[in-house]
C-alpha cells in the first residue's frame, strides 16, 4: 500500500478559498482513496493548515479529518527535545527557518519511512535530509 505524508500547505490548498492549487491537490487525495494510499499529518500541521484556513472552510478541513480521512499523529512533549536540533540544523536565518510543522512531518518521516509528501512547500522539503540521508519525494 502507498503511503504519503501530508503538509499544511496541501490541507490549505484543498480547504482554503480561492487557492490555486486547489484542483491538483483534490485530483491527487482522490487517487489516494481510490488507491487505498495510508495518509498522514501531525498535530502542528492541522493546527497550521486551521489558523490558514477561513471559516467556513475551517471547519470542513476539520470535519474531513476529525471523519478521519487522514491519520493524525500525536507527539508527546517529549518528542520536542528530539525536534529543536532537526530545526536548528534546517534553520539559516534571515533566509530560511524550519517550523514546527515541517519538523514534526519530518520526525514523523524519519520514524516510520514514508518520504512522499503532499506540499506545496518544494524549497524546504527539497533541501531536508533524512538521518540516513534519503529526501523527501515531493507530490
Amino acid at each position: 500500500m502507498a503511503s504519503a505524508l501530508i503538509d499544511a500547505s496541501a490541507m490549505v490548498a484543498v480547504f482554503g478559498r480561492y487557492e490555486p492549487h486547489m484542483e491538483r491537490y483534490q485530483e491527487l487525495l482522490q487517487l489516494a482513496a481510490l488507491e487505498h494510499w495510508s495518509l498522514s499529518t501531525t498535530w502542528p500541521c492541522v493546527v497550521e493548515a486551521s489558523y490558514l484556513v477561513q471559516p467556513p472552510e475551517r471547519y470542513a478541513l476539520l470535519r474531513w479529518l476529525g471523519q478521519g480521512a487522514i491519520s493524525v499523529f500525536p507527539f508527546g512533549q517529549e518528542s520536542l527535545l528530539e525536534i529543536i536540533p532537526i530545526m536548528q540544523r534546517y534553520t539559516q536565518s534571515p533566509r530560511t527557518e524550519m517550523d514546527l510543522a515541517d519538523a514534526s512531518l519530518y520526525a514523523l518521516a524519519a520514524e516510520t519511512g514514508v518520504t512522499r509528501i503532499m506540499t506545496l512547500d518544494q524549497r524546504d522539503f527539497s533541501r531536508y535530509r533524512l538521518p540516513d540521508g534519503r529526501s523527501f519525494e515531493i507530490l
